[in-house]
């Protein structure tokens, strides 16, 4: 139910902000007391930095779309936010983007042919390669080279480094 319904949502406002000039990067349904508390993370397309007024921008459209929803209205709260530095990675472009830096990646299941069907993985990303439901991505880790099929990814987020901390002050000039 909660996939479907962060499917739902993120197929809601995805179209808006984009027209609005900013990318959805995830929706993620939390659950605690009466009300879920809906996620909204998205960033710029241009590439700038996301301002808090950026994010009140978000929240008033985001939050306009789900209130004209039956299933939605008066049901959440709404956090909208930046992916910051060590920010998840949810999309194949995401992989491409940060590719050299290292990522820590948990899959759904364990991976076949790897030593003792290891679920958690961190290492630095390669590459990727296909696309859809083909897409794989390769990290190297302290064991060796490993291809994670982008699929079976149930979250992956960046490791904060002294490289990726210089990469993102570079674009700040």
């Amino acid at each position: 139910m909660t996939k479907a319904l962060e499917t739902k949502v993120s197929n809601l406002i995805a179209d808006d902000l984009s027209s609005m000039g900013y990318e959805l990067v995830r929706v993620k349904l939390m659950s605690g007391g009466t009300y879920l508390t809906l996620q909204v993370m998205a960033e710029r397309a241009d590439g700038k930095a996301m301002t808090v007024d950026d994010c009140v921008k978000i929240s008033h459209a985001a939050s306009a779309k789900l209130d004209t929803d039956d299933a939605m209205i008066d049901r959440y709260t709404l956090e909208v936010s930046s992916p910051g530095i060590d920010r998840p990675l949810v999309r194949l472009k995401d992989f491409e983007r940060f590719a050299g830096h290292m990522a820590r990646i948990e899959l759904e299941a364990p991976l076949d042919g790897v030593a003792n069907g290891k679920k958690r993985f961190q290492g630095s990303i390669v590459r990727t390669t296909g696309r859809g439901s083909d897409a794989e991505i390769e990290l190297r880790t302290e064991g060796g080279a490993v291809r994670v099929p982008m699929a079976n990814i149930a979250q992956a987020k960046l490791v904060l480094t002294d490289a990726l901390i210089g990469a993102n002050d570079s674009t700040k000039h």
